[in-house]
């Protein structure tokens, strides 16, 4: 891969609910001193709401999750600091809301009018220079998210998050947006590990500066 010419302003963390991208984008952010930005799940009007409700608040928070995202891609574009991305854009448009759609939780008419938003907005967004996705099966995910214990995620169903992976799965596999890093999580504890961290920074490295 060709050497940058320029040094990249936007790394993407892309993965399933409990696949550790919080926990990448803050040990990368601190490895290559980037700027982290998070997903603000504390201060979510709609999360709680949705777990207990999906039908009814499904629209309400992608749009909210949408609109979050298109300002964080937004001021990544308008800066001149490397930011790192917790979730991102794409994942919004092409897994939890066909998701829900496919599942019966958001109506046809709601999911057609999100996507045709998002397309309009994706135009005017540039794709991130290293998209990174953590696969994780099933098992891992479930064990992740019971370890951290957030309250709102106590009700998630393993049939929810099954069907998030399929998703996950088709849509990484057609990604032609940019560079792609998969990363095993199942095999790969780099949370736990500093040699498993090890190898996840020479791919990026690799990547984003390397003449591979």
């Amino acid at each position: 891969m060709a050497k940058l010419k320029s040094k990249p302003k936007h790394i993407a963390i892309a993965g399933n609910i409990g696949a550790g991208k919080t926990t990448l984008t803050e040990m990368l952010s601190k490895h290559y001193k980037w700027i982290p930005n998070f997903e603000d799940v504390d201060n979510n009007p709609y999360l709680m709401d949705f777990y207990e409700d999906m039908p009814r608040w499904s629209f309400n928070l992608q749009i909210y999750f949408l609109n979050g995202r298109l300002k964080q891609l937004l001021d990544i574009q308008n800066g001149t600091e490397t930011v790192i991305q917790d979730r991102t854009i794409y994942e919004d448009a092409n897994i939890f809301a066909p998701n829900l759609h496919e599942m019966g939780l958001m109506s046809k008419r709601d999911f057609d009018n999100y996507f045709d938003f998002f397309q309009t907005l994706k135009t005017m967004v540039k794709p991130p220079d290293l998209m990174i996705f953590l696969n994780a099966s099933v098992p891992t995910l479930v064990g992740q998210i019971q370890k951290r214990g957030r309250e709102y995620e106590e009700n998630i169903r393993l049939d929810y998050l099954k069907k998030l992976n399929e998703f996950y799965n088709k849509w990484i596999g057609g990604y032609k947006e940019g560079p792609l890093l998969i990363i095993d999580v199942d095999k790969n504890k780099f949370a736990e590990k500093e040699e498993d961290f090890g190898v996840i920074i020479s791919k990026i490295d690799s990547q984003l500066f390397g003449l591979f």
